[in-house]
């Protein structure tokens, strides 16, 4: 079945825009581009590729050669995504260099009558071999809220969906892909809706794009089910509007880098031998987005076990359960997940504030960005004591004083502020958060139970720091009023 492709992506060198007008033009409007000249002094730019632009596969296996990696067999579909197996680096290189050495054009192997095309994905580089700084995360991608996060706590601890020594699997969504000419990623988006960003170290990508508002189209009459494979024919029956879907088609070229918005659905195939970093992010303008998917999934938790609510003791923690397996998160993890990135925000503004007092409005874009932050969390919270989705406040608890006390919190909280110390180029405060939180909280309920008691502590705390700044007014204003540009 042919498709209709209706455009191209723009590509742009990224030294020749600042990071305002990258946020502007594409992050605050969810629109792709292919980024050029940012990857420069990239380690793994020198060290994984032949000076003729073909990857260096030998010296994975020296190096790297002892990971255990996922990796996809591009012609075996299993459920929604490709059957994967688990091999070492050394292992999946071997039979890389094989097929090459028999004259295969792709990564494959014989097992029995059938040849296999292999595809290695999401591997945690960056947790497993931290000492190797193999690239920079380009400025434009440094507001990264969940790898942020994900640097210093689980997104969910719950021992059957993720287990406390498997931290690798459980780390990030920082990855690096490697797949041979013919290897490819059938349709999808990516995970919790999130954004995602994807540098070709070396090799050629194809890759094909569907905006939301014609992602309905590739998904069957009762939207449970989505179109696999856009080449293949799709049954009319099935999906009866997958013909009138028009896409964007995007050749990505070696050292060039691809910022994919939330929610477009793509494929993705590789032209040729192709070795890619890979991240997932969110932040304060697509958090809709995360929200609106557990909505979603969690409909669909709760639809799928509907027949045993009343046999089941605990229905709602079964969902939520369920909701985390299935999602990576459910409404618990990202209660808790919002709570403290507004405490480590509120923290931030307030040393900007202590240190540079109400010139800090006009001076600096840290703290402006950190008010956008603010009410972008609180946007969220609103929709979530107003969603049926948290009825019995499942594992909705946060002790404010127990936070302030964990190592873990402080190091989230240097990291927020390097990060934005460095979109902004401001010099990182030195401020003492327990002594901030002493002075400016401490009379306030250390607990947070609920979505409610959510909102009422991100009110007292902006109102408390306006007033004790002078600035609660237009504190209070930005919070209520900042233009958010996150909708779908």
């Amino acid at each position: 079945m042919g498709i209709e492709i209706g455009g191209s992506i723009e590509k742009v060198n990224g030294k020749e825009i600042s990071y305002n007008e990258f946020v502007e033009r594409y992050l605050a409007k969810n629109q792709p581009v292919v980024l050029t000249g940012l990857m420069d002094d990239w380690r793994a730019c020198k060290d994984w590729v032949f000076d003729s632009g073909k990857p260096n596969l030998k010296f994975f296996s020296t190096h790297f050669g002892n990971s255990k990696v996922q990796v996809a067999d591009c012609g075996t579909r299993e459920f929604t995504d490709q059957k994967r197996v688990e091999m070492t680096v050394s292992e999946f290189i071997d039979h890389w260099i094989d097929a090459k050495e028999c004259g295969g054009a792709s990564n494959s192997f014989q097992e029995g009558n059938d040849k296999l095309v292999l595809y290695l994905k999401d591997w945690h580089f960056v947790t497993e071999y931290p000492e190797y700084v193999a690239y920079r995360t380009p400025l434009f991608f440094c507001d990264d809220w969940l790898n942020l996060y994900l640097d210093h706590y689980h997104m969910h601890n719950d021992s059957d969906t993720c287990q406390e020594n498997d931290g690798i699997s459980c780390s990030d969504y920082r990855f690096v892909y490697m797949g041979a000419k013919g290897s490819w990623t059938p349709l999808h988006a990516d995970v919790f809706k999130s954004y995602s960003w994807s540098a070709n170290v070396c090799g050629k990508k194809k890759w094909l794009f569907l905006p939301p508002s014609q992602c309905h189209l590739v998904f069957d009459r009762g939207f449970k089910s989505c179109v696999y494979n856009i080449f293949d024919d799709a049954s009319e029956t099935n999906f009866p509007g997958f013909k009138k879907a028009i896409w964007l088609e995007c050749s990505q070229e070696q050292n060039e880098i691809i910022f994919v918005p939330s929610g477009w659905y793509h494929q993705v195939h590789n032209m040729e031998d192709t070795i890619s970093i890979n991240h997932n992010w969110f932040n304060a303008y697509n958090l809709s987005w995360v929200l609106d998917l557990l909505s979603r999934d969690y409909k669909e938790a709760k639809e799928y076990i509907e027949d045993i609510r009343d046999i089941c003791d605990d229905f709602e923690g079964l969902c939520q359960r369920n909701l985390a397996a299935n999602t990576g998160m459910n409404f618990s993890d990202f209660f808790i997940f919002l709570s403290r990135f507004f405490s480590a925000n509120i923290l931030q503004l307030y040393c900007q504030l202590r240190e540079e007092g109400i010139s800090v409005w006009s001076s600096s874009k840290m703290a402006k960005h950190l008010v956008f932050n603010l009410a972008s969390i609180r946007r969220i919270a609103l929709k979530l004591t107003s969603m049926d989705v948290v009825a019995g406040n499942h594992g909705f608890f946060l002790d404010l004083m127990e936070t302030l006390d964990d190592p873990n919190f402080l190091k989230l909280f240097i990291d927020v502020g390097r990060a934005y110390g460095k979109i902004h180029e401001q010099q990182n405060c030195s401020c003492d958060t327990k002594k901030a939180w002493m002075v400016e909280f401490l009379d306030y309920s250390s607990h947070i139970r609920n979505p409610e008691d959510f909102v009422k502590f991100i009110d007292y705390s902006v109102a408390k720091l306006g007033a004790t700044f002078c600035e609660e007014n237009l504190l209070l204003s930005g919070l209520n009023n900042w233009p958010l540009f996150e909708d779908q």
